[in-house]
């Protein structure tokens, strides 16, 4: 008698049950779980993962595509990961650190199967080239895409950043720079737009001056902050990219003895616990949220369910730098 058939016997349960244990399913209450796998445990049973995958059409393996890691993006897959692994899918990534040969292996791995679906973070590949392996399985990004290329589940940052500006104007504040991220991005294109519409609606000059791109980390924040401060005229607040450009902007500005918020006023970008530790303003960038979305997305597709998308927003979040 196989052991599969002796678990089944054991535990009393069906063939379809005790597969569905197997298989990592949710639909299973913790009872009959706890149970069938206890009799696996004693019975030494290791199930053929070749066999389940051919048997279920899928790997139950996601890939996911990005250039670097950053801090923000860390946190991203933090919990893209724990939501895949809850529904039991394991991981690949694939950092490509720039290179778009490497990268297209993801998307070949999801051509042969070898991967059931794949999450972008980012990529360095034109997406309209990538879009035509939609075909081949599900392709979720958090990166922002244009129309008519690769699904995305992520917000348009340009809502979130007028927050922080709205803020700053009703504070007084009106010589206001503005710090971002990837110079080419849909965000960075959105957060700028946001800020130079805001400005004309107000009557105030747009400081073309004052923007600073490329600026991800701490150091980052600090240098940037060193070289508007060391301009003939030099803003009185910032928005920065993310809470970490944020917090280097800080430390930076306390070093030469500036009074925050009443010399300058600094608002951050994702509420992390950086900026909660650091009492910075910050806005609330749902990062848990989308990133459950797109797993969400993926499942809806391979998976035996559909679940819900909820529906997002950004808030404010006012500390001690505004």
């Amino acid at each position: 008698m196989s052991k599969f058939k002796q678990i089944m016997l054991l535990s009393g349960y069906s063939r379809a049950t005790v597969s569905r244990v197997i298989n990592n399913s949710p639909n299973v209450n913790k009872e009959t779980r706890d149970k069938i796998l206890t009799i696996m445990k004693q019975l030494d049973y290791a199930p053929n993962r070749n066999a389940v995958a051919l048997s279920k059409g899928r790997t139950n393996q996601i890939g996911i595509v990005i250039v670097a890691l950053h801090e923000i993006t860390v946190s991203f897959l933090d919990h893209f990961i724990k939501t895949a692994v809850g529904y039991g899918f394991q991981t690949l990534i694939y950092t490509s650190q720039g290179d778009k040969t490497k990268e297209m292996q993801a998307f070949e791995d999801l051509r042969s199967k070898r991967v059931d679906g794949l999450l972008i973070i980012t990529c360095v590949n034109d997406p309209g080239k990538l879009s035509a392996y939609c075909k081949y399985g599900p392709i979720i990004a958090w990166q922002r895409m244009r129309r008519g290329q690769i699904s995305s589940i992520a917000m348009d940052q340009g809502e979130g950043y007028k927050l922080g500006l709205a803020r700053l104007l009703e504070k007084g504040y009106t010589q206001i720079a503005n710090i971002f991220g990837r110079p080419d991005s849909l965000n960075t294109r959105s957060r700028r737009l946001a800020y130079e519409s805001m400005m004309k609606q107000h009557g105030l000059p747009i400081r073309a001056e004052w923007y600073r791109y490329g600026v991800y980390g701490m150091l980052d924040g600090e240098k940037a902050w060193r070289s508007l401060s060391a301009m003939k005229e030099a803003p009185t607040a910032v928005l920065c990219s993310n809470d970490y450009a944020a917090a280097g902007m800080l430390n930076e500005a306390r070093r030469q003895h500036l009074a925050i918020p009443g010399q300058l006023a600094i608002v951050g970008f994702d509420d992390t616990e950086l900026s909660a530790s650091l009492a910075i303003t910050t806005v609330h960038n749902p990062i848990k949220e989308q990133a459950q979305n797109a797993f969400y997305h993926i499942w809806n597709i391979i998976g035996d369910e559909c679940l819900e998308l909820p529906q997002l927003s950004y808030r404010l979040v006012e500390r001690q730098t505004t």
